[in-house]
């Protein structure tokens, strides 16, 4: 089998893709050493232990964040990736982030452990619970020896002098107070004596505050039924505590103002509400008393006297308006039946005299025409209309009884009972109803079966249908 040959630059390329491959993003501490800043602004430089050292490049748009000057001898905590300068197969680190070796690695801890609790949702603003606006009683979880729990307290009694305050001290500082802080916590939600939590302290080294960056301080504040706060520090510092609590607070004094409500403010909104309500009371009073003045002059116009004398006025109107309309109808009635009398009396005088006149006609034709002559005519012709009228009846006679017999033919030959009698039945139903189609009939029901002589009733036990 032949092997693959090489160029240089292939192999230099192929180094560096299994190196950015395999690898990735890697965190690295060690000594800096043969540090070098060109024009460009790039930093070069070397990181040792006392067995080995490694090439390292930052270049400008990174090392522009980095918040200190590295200087020869100096121990960093640095993050990056693994790569090889092709041009010179040299095998080095390009360098994304730079802190010093102590903070580094508490950093570096502070973020793993702030990705942990955040994948686990501790620190969901939907789970958050609402710090209330009126509180009677405030519970403070820091140092009584702290320079902030006197920061709160001057501002609590500086806004709102009546509001209560319980202190449950802790340490803020070292490793005993996790436990502290963690127990403090606990005491509060198992007492149920205060609306909401301060937990906090004033500022500090990263190392001051780390107690803050803990597990079980932010599983603490994350499991607490009262909503807390977190006031740790100043306002540029930030702890996992301020990500798992309800509200953070940039400063103690903050929350202080936060939790209290300034007692002038409150008098202020109080004589403004006052006011408002008395404002308020004076409308609806003059719409009252508006109100009142129109259901009275309601109740004036609407009087039953007043009604029944209304009503009164407008019977004698409507019965004065009845008579007037009466009196012409009964002027236009007597005009018409006038005018109809006269038109009658002209129509039955006008007929009277067509009766005359015909009457006239008639007795002149008569005298013109003998009446014994013209009854004669009229008897013949009547006696040949008889003659036609019989001859007409009798050969319409005989053609009704071919048609009748034709038709009593056709009836018997389509009579059922013909039907029957060549064998066949009359299937119906409980109403009457010849069967016809088996689809309409269901299993069980019961059929009336007609022959030529006598019926039988049956049920169906089977439905067969032509394919």
């Amino acid at each position: 089998m032949q092997e693959n040959i090489y160029s240089v630059s292939q192999l230099n390329q192929t180094a560096r893709l299994l190196l950015e491959g395999s690898l990735g993003h890697i965190w690295l501490t060690g000594e800096i050493s043969n540090f070098s800043q060109p024009v460009s602004g790039h930093w070069y430089l070397s990181l040792k232990d006392e067995n080995a050292q490694l090439r390292c490049a930052m270049f400008r748009m990174k090392n522009m964040r980095v918040g200190f000057r590295p200087q020869n001898g100096m121990q960093v905590l640095v993050r990056g990736s693994v790569s090889l300068y092709e041009p010179r197969g040299d095998y080095q680190l390009i360098i994304d982030s730079m802190q010093p070796a102590g903070d580094g690695l508490l950093q570096q801890q502070f973020e793993q452990l702030k990705q942990k609790l955040a994948a686990e949702g501790l620190f969901a603003q939907q789970i958050k619970k609402a710090i209330p606006h009126f509180n009677r009683r405030i519970g403070i979880v820091t140092s009584k020896s702290g320079a902030a729990l006197q920061d709160i307290l001057h501002v609590l009694q500086r806004r709102d002098p009546s509001l209560e305050v319980v202190i449950y001290p802790s340490q803020v500082q070292g490793k005993e107070a996790v436990a502290e802080i963690v127990q403090m916590i606990e005491l509060a939600n198992a007492r149920q004596e205060v609306d909401v939590l301060i937990v906090g302290r004033g500022g500090g080294s990263l190392e001051d505050l780390w107690c803050f960056n803990e597990e079980a301080v932010a599983r603490a504040i994350f499991a607490s039924s009262i909503p807390i706060i977190s006031a740790v520090g100043h306002e540029t510092d930030v702890t996992i505590a301020d990500f798992t609590a309800d509200l953070r607070a940039p400063t103690p004094s903050a929350a202080a103002e936060l939790v209290s409500r300034d007692h002038k403010e409150l008098l202020q909104q109080l004589q403004f509400r006052q006011q408002h309500l008395e404002i308020a009371f004076d409308r609806l009073f003059s719409r009252k008393q508006q109100r009142l003045e129109q259901l009275n002059l309601r109740l004036a116009n609407q009087h039953p006297s007043k009604q029944l004398q209304g009503q009164r006025q407008q019977t004698r109107q409507l019965l004065a308006r009845l008579t007037q309309a009466l009196q012409r109808r009964l002027d236009q009635q007597r005009q018409q039946y006038h005018f109809l009398q006269q038109r009658l009396s002209g129509a039955i005088q006008r007929q009277l005299e067509r009766k005359q006149h015909r009457y006239a006609n008639l007795q002149q034709r008569l005298q013109q025409n003998p009446l014994p002559y013209r009854i004669g005519q009229q008897q013949q012709r009547l006696r040949q209309q008889q003659v036609r009228l019989q001859s007409l009846l009798e050969r319409n006679m005989i053609n009704n009884r071919h048609r009748l017999a034709e038709l009593c033919s056709n009836l018997n030959n389509l009579s059922p009972l013909n039907v029957l009698a060549r064998g066949y039945s009359i299937t119906q139903d409980s109403q009457g109803k010849a069967i016809v189609d088996s689809s309409r009939l269901q299993l069980n029901q019961e059929l009336l079966i007609r022959f030529r002589q006598g019926a039988v009733i049956g049920k169906v036990v089977k439905i067969m249908m032509d394919k």
